[in-house]
Order: C-alpha cells, then structure tokens, then sequence
C-alpha cells in the first residue's frame, strides 16, 4: 500500500500537466492533475512515520489506507482531491485487521469506496472519476464471483487486471457522457487521473510496471495538444474547502444551504467517531461566486479550519496564490497556488 501511493505520487506528479490540460469539468480551471498530486503526495507522505502507537498498525492494510485516507482529506485540493480522499478513506475500512489483500478484499473495498464516493457530492455526474471507480469496482466484484472465494495472488492479479481494464474502458465513454467534453473532444481528466492510481495499484501490488499503452489513443491527451480549457470562457467564482466539526443536523443544514448557495458541494467525514459533543469532523467543498457569504454561513455553525479559497476563473496568476478571506473561530486561509512541486523537485 506504501509502494501504492508513492508511485501514485510519482506518477501524478509527471502527468499533472496533461491532465490539467484536458480539464474542462466541472469548471474550465485546468487544476485537476495538480489537486490530485497534492492530494495523493498528503497521503503518501503520511506513510513516512509508523502508523499507530509504537508502529502497530504498519502491518496492517486497513490502518495504512485509514492514516494516508486521513491526511488526504485534511490536505485535499479540488473536487478530485476531495474525491479521492473519500474513495481512500472508504476503501480501507473493510480492510481493516487485514494484513494482505485478496481479490474478495479489493472487491469490498473498491466497492465500499465508489459508493461513498459518489454519496459524498450533493450532484454526482456520471462521465467522471465517479464512473471510473464505479466500473473498476464492477469489473472486480465479477472476477471475485467467478473465483469463488479463491484467495490466492493468481486471483487478485485477475482482478487488478480486469480493474484497470474496465477504468480504461469507462474512461472513453466520459467523452461521450458529458456534453463539455464531447464538445471539446476530450476524455475526463478525473477519470484519467483515477485510471493511473488503479494502474499504480496494479503495479505496486503485481510487481510490475505501469501500463504506459493505456493512454494511448485517449482524445486530448497527446503531448502535442494545446491546453484545452484556456480556449473556453472563464468561470466566474471561488472554490472554498475548509475542515469543521458538526453534529449530524448541523451537517445536512449546511449542506443544503450550500446547495443553495453554490454547486460542487462534497462533504465527508474525516474520520469515523464523533468529539465530546458529539460532533464529527467533516471536510466542506463548495463552488460559489463569491467566497465571503460561505465563509460566513460555514463560520455560524462551527469554528472551521483550514479554509482555502481560490480563483475558478481563468487564465490564473500563479502570484497570487490563494485569496485572502476573513478568518472565522480562529480558521486561516491556506494553500497558495504556486506552491506545486513535482516529486523531483523542479517548481511548477
């Protein structure tokens, strides 16, 4: 699971730009290949220190994904990082004890994972990394059925295999699922972003390398293609995310107010137990036009931290980073835009 993310990270880092180059959904904001990376490198990284007390849980594959799920979320950038960070944090609880994985494992995982998923955003839309984890989800459960509780490598190959063949097959039908990308004649960046982390899966777990065949042929994502996303009109507005404790009510009311507010609306739990007062920590995303009103709303019921708010027009200023808002019950705005590096070292 280590050697998952870390080539997961690598691997991002040096397609960050093809893929903000084909994102145009839901905003033309050319982000998604720098959100993931970010996110995913929160989650590698949160692997370099044992994980629980004296290093107990390092053997176990469920406590791994729960530390680098948690990290994640509180480090999510974008709707692909929120995503992802929810799939991570869902996938390792049927995991958890478990010290190695299985076909039947993976297909519990992977399917606990795309349902939490897709629940987490108020609209989910298909033709996304939603359909991607969804298919890959699938396409394992059906191998677990046919190998009839066969725990063996063999079948976890099988189904590693028939996982990243069905993303790649989901990832060709975005185009066509989605009005934007059909426009544009290009494939879902998300759902590029999630075949590559099953295809990391799929590596780290076989031995093997990555499938560099898979890209090929994906409308959009040749090297020589223009940035996409730069020739469409701009999207007025901000992205705000923020980290906040709610009871159960307090979390439907926001959640609805944001629905009414804006759009791109995903909240998730960081973590499963609820505070002394039986509050649980939720991380908040949330598209609007203008980012003081829902810093305002988020701040009458809670105390949030973490809040970041950026830009959604473009083309952006990398100067400029992320915007400054007023601070509620102690939060501060983090996460400028040019603080990207690639796992080399190179600035972005």
């Amino acid at each position: 699971m280590k050697r998952w993310l870390g080539k997961a990270e690598t691997t991002l880092g040096n397609h960050s730009d093809r893929l903000n180059a084909i994102n145009i959904f839901p905003v033309a904001d050319g982000d998604t290949g720098t959100n993931l990376y970010l996110t995913v490198r929160a989650a590698a990284r949160a692997l370099n220190h044992p994980v629980g007390p004296g290093g107990s849980g390092q053997h176990d594959v469920g406590a791994v994904l729960a530390t680098a799920g948690q990290a994640a979320m509180e480090q999510a950038r974008g709707n692909s990082g929120t995503l992802f960070s929810v799939f991570l944090c869902a996938a390792a609880e049927p995991l958890a004890g478990q010290t190695r994985l299985s076909s039947a494992l993976l297909a519990a995982a992977l399917n606990r994972a795309q349902i939490r998923a897709w629940s987490a955003l108020s609209e989910p839309v298909p033709g996304t990394m939603l359909s991607v984890m969804e298919a890959a989800a699938r396409a394992v459960a059906g191998v677990d059925a046919e190998q009839d509780g066969d725990d063996s490598n063999h079948a976890l190959a099988l189904a590693l295999d028939a996982a990243v063949g069905a993303a790649v097959e989901a990832v060709i039908r975005t185009e066509d699922q989605l009005e934007a990308l059909h426009a544009a004649h290009v494939v879902d960046a998300g759902g590029v972003g999630m075949l590559l982390i099953l295809d990391c899966l799929r590596s780290a777990v076989l031995g093997e390398e990555l499938q560099s065949e898979l890209l090929d042929g994906l409308h959009g994502y040749d090297v020589q293609d223009p940035h996409i996303h730069a020739d469409l009109p701009d999207d007025d507005g901000v992205e705000v995310m923020c980290t906040i404790s709610l009871s159960p009510l307090e979390a439907a009311t926001l959640r609805q107010r944001l629905d009414e507010m804006g759009d791109s609306v995903i909240m998730s739990q960081v973590g499963g137990s609820a505070g002394a007062e039986g509050k649980y920590r939720w991380r908040v995303h949330v598209h609007v036009p203008a980012a003081e009103p829902a810093v305002a709303l988020i701040g009458s019921l809670g105390e949030p931290s973490d809040i970041s708010v950026s830009q959604l027009a473009l083309p952006r200023d990398p100067e400029l980073g992320s915007l400054d808002v007023p601070a509620h019950g102690g939060a501060d705005a983090v996460v400028a835009d040019s603080d990207v590096r690639e796992p080399s070292g190179h600035e972005r």
